[in-house]
């Protein structure tokens, strides 16, 4: 059975869903918070009305320590077209949000729900509750979410009314990826208007602070050490810079989202690619809003909107150009659009709220035929070729596994005898393995040299499913950073991806995926396993991806 990993050049983007980025204040648009309760004022026909002093809401959160009661853990179930990963169908992003109001209204990050087809909600940490959710109103330049958890009588937080100010003690709360345990990291806001451009979105300013924000944390509350809400989580650099929009900035539009209004969004979750020669730049869309202007307009995930009424976006790999221009317009208004559409390799021109997407040309009369990929600092560059020495077919001893890879590279086939302890169980086993780089021994003992390694056994078919098949071998890693964490399934397998970034002194890279065939889960299962420091690495380990046969 070959294994068509579909990755569509792994060299292309992690959306993220997951992950994983106030100036003046403004006039408040609206209230978030709940208004202190009253009690009604009592008459009687010989003395005036008095009225009782307020009391505070028994579900307002009011201290540091029941925070997590109102902080939210999301997961949004859809099928995305990943630049880096390709299509992951049934995917299962998570990130964190906070309750506002004790009816369920929340607030989150964009890039969190945007594009799922359901929204599953864990509260205060209850890992045996699960609630459903649905969005009310998203910004995409904002990277700002509200959405209605089913249910009520929910704890909730309340604003920080005051600016904050430098040196302002403050906590980062949320759920990291894929762990439902809550954290909170502590630190001081250290900027109070730092830049809020992003190649997901264009905040005008947010707050900077050194409070860890963790991967999964995004649309998180950052709070003070009264549990008042003072920004939303919603970036961090490679300089442990960490980034949250303030409530001066999220006035501007959370009363539009509460009322069900979407605001500079035309209904994409996506982020800006630039190929390194900077030959193709633009807004990579992971998915599309069903019934948005996108939609309507013939937008399909995969799409790269190159430009907006004639504008080249994302030439500095930032969405700034893209959220200027909706910003500079009605949401009816007619918007020219230019796409790249990279699965059928065709130029498409149309209109948001116009003319729907016609082919008018090829990418040969484009350029460059390169992939947008992302490199660390986010801003992709092209794809390469494998290497010019030609490519030979290997196989493991046992034939089991069979690869093309560049015949200059080393492999080694040989068998793998080990015991995992998973759940308190010993499981012996023999797996067969293929591993294939220009330095087989470097490979294995580091991070810094890329390559190839597959395995697959039946002795792993008892060991109970690829998620223990991850759990098994996640002691290699723990070294490196997690960074997402999805679904996978094909017509061969079923399984779960999970990418590692920051690994070992190297801060290399490395993409590990558990399969099982569909048709006959206990069969078997495969993992995949590869190594990456460049882009050049991670294009030439996708086209050996892709030639990939296990036959156990």
């Amino acid at each position: 059975m070959k294994k068509q990993l579909h990755f569509l050049a792994v060299s292309c983007v992690i959306l993220v869903m997951a992950l994983a980025a106030c100036g003046p204040a403004a006039p408040q648009a609206t209230q978030t918070s709940a208004p202190v309760a009253t009690q009604a004022a009592q008459s009687t026909a010989t003395q005036p009305a008095a009225t009782a002093a307020p009391t505070t809401p028994t579900n307002l959160v009011t201290s540091l320590d029941n925070v997590k009661s109102a902080t939210i853990q999301i997961e949004a179930q859809g099928t995305f077209l990943d630049p880096q990963v390709g299509m992951v169908v049934n995917g299962a992003g998570r990130g964190s949000g906070f309750i506002i109001d004790s009816s369920g209204i929340a607030v989150t990050n964009n890039h969190v729900v945007t594009g799922a087809a359901l929204l599953k909600v864990w509260v205060g940490g209850n890992k045996d509750k699960v609630y459903n959710a649905r969005v009310l109103g998203v910004s995409e330049c904002s990277d700002l979410a509200v959405i209605k958890i089913d249910g009520s009588d929910f704890p909730y937080l309340q604003w920080y009314s005051n600016a904050p100010k430098v040196g302002l003690e403050v906590y980062a709360a949320g759920y990291p990826l894929g762990d439902p345990e809550f954290t909170m990291t502590k630190g001081i806001i250290s900027k109070e208007n730092a830049n809020g451009n992003t190649n997901w979105a264009s905040v005008g300013s947010v707050l900077e602070d050194d409070a860890r924000i963790n991967p999964g944390n995004s649309g998180g509350p950052l709070v003070n050490k009264d549990g008042q809400v003072v920004g939303i989580n919603y970036a961090s650099n490679q300089s442990n810079q960490y980034f949250a929009i303030a409530k001066a900035e999220a006035d501007k539009v959370l009363g539009d989202l509460k009322a069900g209004n979407d605001v500079d969004s035309i209904g994409v979750n996506g982020q800006v690619v630039v190929t390194q020669d900077q030959s193709i730049s633009g807004v990579w869309v992971s998915s599309v809003k069903s019934g948005s202007p996108a939609d309507k307009s013939g937008l399909k995930a995969g799409d790269i909107i190159i430009q907006m009424e004639g504008l080249v976006l994302g030439t500095d790999g930032t969405k700034r150009d893209y959220c200027q221009i909706l910003r500079s317009h009605k949401a009816t208004d007619t918007l020219s659009l230019n796409v790249l559409r990279w699965q059928t390799q065709q130029l498409l021109e149309g209109e948001l709220n116009g003319r729907q997407l016609n082919v008018t040309g090829t990418f040969a009369s484009a350029g460059p035929t390169q992939s947008p990929g992302e490199t660390n600092g986010g801003v992709p560059s092209p794809t390469s070729t494998p290497s010019s020495g030609g490519n030979v077919t290997v196989t493991d001893d046992s034939k089991v596994i069979s690869a093309t890879v560049p015949s200059d590279w080393q492999y080694s086939g040989a068998a793998w005898q080990n015991t995992w302890s998973i759940g308190g169980k010993s499981y012996p086993f023999t797996a067969q393995t293929l591993t294939a780089s220009p330095d087989v021994n470097a490979y294995l003992n580091t991070f810094g040299t890329p390559g190839l390694f597959v395995a697959t056994s039946t002795d792993w078919g008892n060991i109970g499913g690829y998620a223990n098949l991850l759990e098994g071998v996640a002691s290699i890693y723990t070294s490196c950073t997690p960074k997402t964490s999805q679904s996978y399934k094909d017509a061969t397998y079923e399984g779960q991806l999970v990418l590692y970034t920051k690994c070992g002194t190297e801060k290399g890279n490395v993409v590990v995926m558990a399969l099982r065939p569909v048709k006959n889960p206990t069969a078997y299962l495969v993992l995949f396993e590869i190594k990456y420091t460049t882009q050049a690495e991670l294009d030439t380990l996708d086209a050996i991806l892709n030639t990939v046969d296990v036959n156990p």
